[in-house]
Parts: structure tokens; sequence; C-alpha cells
């Protein structure tokens, strides 16, 4: 007579349809079938999630599974383990009984495991004279065999989820520093572009990710910021491709502008007691003849400390975009229009503009009209005959003269020499014309 195989829990626990799906999985199993049980449970482990068992569920599976002896499970042997709640407790790391029967039940509704109770409830198991079991009673472990394909592609499919998920932050990440380096470079190189709007866009980008986001949110945002950071790279490229331009067509030209030395261009003179009806430019060698390169931040910040009173916070100017965020603090205090505003920028580009509006600011008692001054610099500059190096230079010269000029106390005299010591290593570091440095050294320049 063949054993009874009982198919509903003991005592209270309701019996329910999952139950059922899982027994019949478990009966419909090829006998041939033959897994590697430490391997259909490295799937389970990996596809926990989509299984929905807990991890101290798998734990108790873990234990489970150490009690059968049998390393390959086949389709036709018996898979029931009867361990006590006492020898599964040792073997789960000693959770407390509570626990354990709470997780059970989770292993139970996952379909990972099949009750097969007794009349009592109690696990054992049955044997023959032969020494054989005959049957039964504890936890069936057939829908390890039953469902390992199905294990099996779960965990592939989260394998290769988490992989997309990885991928896709590392490229959010990676374009978010490429956004931030770049505009940083345009805002000190001084490439013509509305940076303004280009960060409020990043930030409006930004502030759409939330701390823990699916992969789908990831990709809709790295698409944007994608497309943004296509429209910053155009920018750069195509000042880089200007700027070399420049450079050839400059590098043909030399020699032609070589061949008349006693030849001069206008170039902006100091903003000493200059306005707007009197300036005039001091005539050097050629714009073309001032250095090539952008000047620095603390040259500048030396030359127009007046731009440090407009920071908000007194958080001081580190970078060039805070140079730029005074420079638009200051227009208005100084009367000059938007659209005065708006050329100087396309004309000079966005940082030389900037700066042009800082030495106003820093002389702007002297200047009668600061938007006609800047109008006036701003129709040389489109006639490439303007540059802020004089006039930076200049304003230095200056300060070096009023250092000299303020007493004799030990602070002033400190001052001065600090002033006059940039001054001097700014010279040497800069490769200027001696033309351009006779002009700075001539008695009450930018006084």
């Amino acid at each position: 007579m063949e054993p009874y195989i009982s198919t509903t829990p003991f005592g209270r626990r309701p019996m329910s349809f999952g139950m059922i799906s899982s027994q019949v999985a478990a009966k419909a199993v090829s006998a041939d079938a033959t897994v590697h049980k430490w391997h259909v449970f490295r799937d389970i482990k990996e596809a926990r999630m989509a299984v929905g068992a807990t991890d101290r569920a798998l734990a108790i599976l873990d234990a489970l599974l150490s009690f059968h002896p049998d390393t390959a499970f086949n389709g036709d042997s018996a898979l029931i383990v009867w361990p006590s709640n006492e020898q599964l407790i040792g073997r789960a790391n000693g959770m407390s009984p509570a626990t354990l029967r709470r997780h059970l039940a989770n292993l139970v509704d996952c379909g990972l495991v099949i009750r097969r109770d007794s009349p009592n409830g109690k696990r054992f198991a049955r044997k023959g004279q032969g020494g054989e079991i005959e049957q039964a009673y504890g936890f069936d472990l057939s829908p390890i065999v039953a469902r390992a394909a199905e294990f099996k592609e779960l965990a592939e499919a989260v394998k290769a989820e988490k992989k997309a998920y990885r991928l896709v932050k590392e490229r959010l990440t990676i374009c978010r520093r490429d956004v931030v380096k770049m505009i940083d470079a345009g805002i000190e190189e001084g490439v013509p572009a509305n940076w303004g709007r280009i960060q409020q866009a990043y930030q409006a980008i930004i502030f759409q990710l939330p701390r823990t986001a699916p992969r789908q949110v990831l990709e809709d945002i790295s698409v944007e910021l994608e497309q943004l950071w296509a429209e910053i790279r155009d920018a750069l490229e195509s000042f880089v491709k200007a700027q070399n331009l420049n450079a050839n067509e400059s590098h043909s030209e030399r020699h032609i502008q070589n061949s008349k030395p006693d030849s001069k261009s206008e170039s902006e003179r100091g903003l000493g007691d200059i306005d707007e009806a009197s300036s005039t430019a001091a005539e050097t060698d050629n714009v073309c003849s001032l250095p090539k390169r952008e000047l620095p931040l603390g040259i500048v910040l030396d030359a127009c400390p007046n731009m440090l009173w407009l920071v908000k916070g007194g958080g001081g100017i580190r970078h060039w975009r805070d140079f730029l965020a005074a420079a638009e603090v200051a227009r208005p205090t100084m009367g000059i229009s938007p659209s005065a505003w708006e050329e100087a920028r396309t004309a000079m580009g966005e940082q030389q503009a900037a700066i042009v509006l800082g030495a106003i600011y820093q002389r702007q008692e002297h200047i009668q009209s600061a938007g006609g001054y800047l109008r006036s610099l701003t129709d040389k500059a489109k006639n490439g005959k303007f540059s802020v190096w004089p006039m930076i230079m200049a304003l230095l010269r200056a300060k070096l003269d009023a250092s000299k000029l303020a007493g004799s106390g030990v602070e002033s005299a400190s001052a001065g020499l600090e002033t006059a010591g940039k001054v001097v290593r700014t010279e040497n570091r800069l490769e200027i014309s001696d033309a351009l440095r006779r002009s700075l050294d001539k008695p009450g320049r930018g006084s």
C-alpha cells in the first residue's frame, strides 16, 4: 500500500492556492531532472527580491538544504527533510523560535518548500525493516528541482537589471562631471555663450534627480543631461576652432604687421581721470602684441578689489563664475543698460566684458557715464583694437602709486611693498611689448 502524502498544513494554518500551485509544480517535475542544490540556491539568493523571500528565510532554506545528504537533487528522489525546530535554530545562527516560524511560513508562501505535516504536526520519518524510509513528515524540497530553470531565469534577469542600473549611474555621474567642468572652463576661458541660462538648465535637470530612483528615471535624466552636454560641447568646440583660425591668420600676417615698426594703433589707456567725453587711447605697438593668454583671476581681483563688496554673504570670489555673478550685481548700480551689457558680452566675450565692468566699477567716481564708456570700448573691441591688459595694469600701477603716497606707517609701507611685488612679478611673468611697458611707466599714468 502506497503511503498517503500530506497536502495540507497542520493545525490552524489555512490552505492556499499558492500551496496547491507549488504541489502541482513539484508533481509535474520530470523524473530525469537533476540539479545541483547549491547552484539553485545561489540563483534563489540572486533573485530573492523577485521571488519574495526574506534574508532570514534564505538562512533557514540554507539550513534545510544542509540536512539532506545529497548534493544532486533528482526528480524521482525523496527530498523531504525533518529537522526539529531546535536543530534548525542551531544551523540558522540561533534565531528565536518565533522568528523561525515566521520565516518558515515565508518559504512556504514563496513556493520554495512544501509542508508535509504529520497528523500531530511533528516532523519524523518512519523506516521499514530494511532501514529504508517508508514515510517522512517535514519539509519537501522538490520545488528546488521543479523550479530550477525559473530561478535561473530570474537570477539572470536580476543580474542584467543590476548591470543596466550600474551603467546608467556611471553614465549619469560622468555626464554630470563633464557638464560642470565644461561650464567652468567656458566661463574661465571667456567662451561667448549664455552661461547663466546653461547653469540654470543644469540645475533644473539635477533637481529632478531623487535620492533613490529606478533605472527608467535615471535613463530619462541622463538623456536630458546629455543633450545639455552636447550643446556645451558644441559651443566649446566652435570657440576652439575660431581661436585656431585666428591664430593661423595672425601667424600668416605677422610679417606684414612687423614691416611697419613705426605704425601704431590705439589701445585702451588707464582709468585714472578719464571720462566718456575725454577718453583717449595710448599708442602701443599693436593690440596684437599684447599677451594672448587670459588674465588670471588673482590679478584682476588685485586690480578691482571693490568687486569683493558685491559678493552675497561675504563668501569671496574663488572662481570666474563668482566674478561674473558680481559683475551682474554691479551693472545696474552703475546705470549700464542691459542692451549695452549684452553688446559688450557679445563683442568681448562674457569673461572679458566682466573684467572691463569690474575696472569701470573700481574707478566709477572718475567716469561720468559708465554706460557710454562701456559702449565706446565695445566699439573698439568690435574693430579688434581693445585689450583688457593695459586697463588692469594701469589699475595695478595706480594702486602702487597710491600706496607710496599713503604715508610712512608700517602697515601702509608693507601693503605698498606687497602690491609693488605683485606688479613686478606680474610684469615679469607676462610677455608684453617694450612700448607697452614704457607706456605703463610714464609719470601720472593711471593717476
